[in-house]
């Protein structure tokens, strides 16, 4: 226990969806054998109050034959072994929506309190499941004791609640033995109808209890220190170091993809130094494209290369600022755009056509 203590306080974190996850998968769920045992138990109530009568008719018609005509039946006949089928047959449909009934109840009460999970974990063979020592630990454990005494406390009220029920009903019972069978099943039904309804209320109280501990059990279970949250998200999104140095080698990649898409530009507007933008067009195209952009170093590097492909160079301030902030690479300009930037291919176009190219200043207009 003092072992157990400081790992526990060290334990300040709710657990994490994975870690809920993984526990799930594992058969590691809240479960409250109380709220199973209130299933059962209402289950058998709606059972007793809408079936008991039908059923005692049912099993009175199959009796009735053996009971009126017992001396008729030879016990090696062919008589009997049909009978014996019939009767088999009465009884087990009888018993068999009872059954049903309180599986589902069984069900039911699994499903109230966890997801449906299907998992072998619970029942693979382990050691400690069968080591003496890891017995006797958990037969003196703490949450042995506990049970121990809620089995104690539950007894002690459910049994107080029946005394209770059943004590006001004392003549009622001594004379029950004179009064036509009939009567007497009605009269059982009766009682055991207000003896379930008064336990039903305690266990009620119970079951509710039981799962509110039995869940914030699971869930201090489950707390995770500080580290265990640094590691899980470490193994989920990566150590942060590795992926910084995957976007610093994905931005070196793009980089060098968009330097090498400079000399086919059909022209770089500027800022003149501050900001650069590289747009190629032809006439397949149905809007001019940004194959390079940048701000400072990236966009003398851009001015370099376009010089040194004969990549000409426009220098527009006011169009230069515009593009860059709404345009991305590799994606055509916006259409407010499109009278400018016109404009400005156009102008390079024509003094091409006219026989040469120099670094010129272009209209400022955006």
């Amino acid at each position: 226990m003092s072992d157990e203590a400081p790992e526990q306080s060290s334990k300040t974190e709710d657990p994490s969806h994975k870690r809920l996850e993984d526990a799930h998968k594992k058969g590691d769920v809240v479960k409250s054998q109380e709220v199973t045992t209130w299933f059962m138990l209402s289950g058998s109530a709606l059972l007793l109050a809408m079936m008991a009568p039908g059923t005692s008719v049912a099993l009175t018609e199959a009796l009735k034959d053996i009971l009126a005509n017992a001396d008729r039946f030879e016990v090696g006949g062919p008589g009997f072994e049909s009978f014996f089928w019939s009767l088999s047959s009465s009884i087990l449909w009888v018993a068999m929506v009872p059954l049903l009934v309180l599986a589902g109840c069984a069900v039911a009460a699994n499903l109230i309190q966890h997801r449906p999970l299907l998992s072998v974990d619970p029942i693979t063979p382990k050691f400690s499941k069968i080591s003496p020592l890891d017995g006797a630990k958990r037969l003196f454990s703490g949450d042995a004791l506990v049970n121990f005494a809620k089995g104690l406390v539950k007894l002690g009220v459910v049994g107080t609640v029946m005394v209770m029920v059943l004590w006001p009903e004392v003549s009622r019972l001594e004379t029950m033995v004179t009064a036509d069978p009939a009567m007497i099943l009605l009269d059982v039904q009766g009682l055991a109808l207000k003896l379930f309804v008064a336990v039903l209320c305690i266990v009620t109280l119970i079951a509710i209890a039981d799962y509110v501990y039995q869940r914030q059990r699971w869930w201090k279970r489950h707390m995770m220190t500080l580290q265990e949250v640094r590691d899980e998200y470490k193994q989920m999104e990566g150590d942060p170091k590795i992926k910084g140095r995957i976007r610093q080698i994905r931005t070196e990649r793009g980089r060098k993809r968009m330097m090498a898409a400079v000399p086919e530009a059909t022209v770089v507007v500027t800022n003149p130094t501050h900001f650069a933008v590289a747009l190629k067009y032809d006439k397949s195209m149905s809007a001019p494209i940004c194959v390079a952009k940048g701000a400072d170093a990236v966009a003398l590097r851009i001015r370099a290369l376009a010089t040194e492909h004969d990549v000409p160079i426009v220098e527009n301030p006011p169009l230069a600022r515009a593009l860059f902030a709404s345009v991305e690479v590799d994606a055509p300009i916006p259409v407010e755009h499109f009278k400018a930037v016109a404009q400005v291919i156009g102008f390079v176009l024509g003094l091409k056509k006219n026989g040469g190219w120099r670094n010129t200043q272009a209209p400022n207009r955006v």
